[in-house]
């Protein structure tokens, strides 16, 4: 299997990444093809897909912000059972982004995951079951992810301006000891994060709000 990155909508691969991401995950979690141009030749976005016999099997996309001293997975897909593709991709991302913390001179915190809540997530996730939200948040539990106690929403990349729920926003410390993160740095994130989308609903605004009147947010189990 062949950890490769996508940089361009132009390169063939990325046509087979973006179909996979619409067969797995609802409309609101896809950005349009053609708006993908712009943020793949970003070069602090590093989208990889796994290649087996020519097909892409699974993508995974993150960035790491030196700044903040943290990493954001945005999505990981694993389109086929049976293959170890998730174990793969969480080995080949673990070592990029140690190498990219490296270069910039930091050690890394953790890195940020929204992750569906599976009492409220309601799609099939394109029937596959390795992307089953209840196998998904079992497997990133014992990974060692943990859910902030705080409601979260997220714009849609629809960019309609309308909310969506039914996620919540984890972290996988660096620390296995830490039970808290500073509410400062989460708000700092979400609102870099998110600068890219303009048309942001209330309900946003109004988390972002309430993030800015805490110090602290508990790591509680997933």
């Amino acid at each position: 299997m062949d950890y490769i990155r996508i940089q361009s909508i132009d390169n063939p691969l990325f046509a087979k990444l973006h179909e996979l991401m619409k067969n797995i995950f609802p409309p609101e979690e896809v950005l349009a093809f053609d708006k993908w141009r712009a943020p793949l030749e970003d070069p602090s976005l590093h989208v990889y897909v796994a290649v087996h016999e020519g097909e892409v099997v699974g993508t995974t996309e993150y960035r790491y912000y030196p700044k903040l001293r943290v990493a954001m997975t945005d999505f990981t897909i694993v389109g086929r059972p049976g293959l170890g593709i998730g174990r793969f991709l969480m080995r080949s991302r673990a070592k990029d982004l140690e190498k990219l913390a490296e270069q910039s001179g930091t050690v890394s915190l953790g890195m940020f995951a929204e992750i569906y809540d599976p009492v409220q997530a309601s799609h099939t996730f394109g029937g596959i079951y390795p992307m089953s939200p209840y196998v998904r948040r079992e497997v990133l539990s014992h990974i060692g992810y943990m859910r902030l106690d705080f409601p979260y929403v997220h714009p849609s990349w629809e960019e309609d301006g309308s909310a969506v729920g039914g996620l919540n926003l984890s972290f996988l410390p660096a620390d296995e000891e830490r039970t808290e993160l500073d509410a400062s740095l989460v708000t700092a994130f979400l609102t870099d994060y998110y600068s890219a989308l303009p048309n942001k609903p209330d309900e946003w605004y109004a988390m972002i709000e309430q993030l800015k009147n805490e110090k602290t947010l508990r790591l509680l189990p997933l």
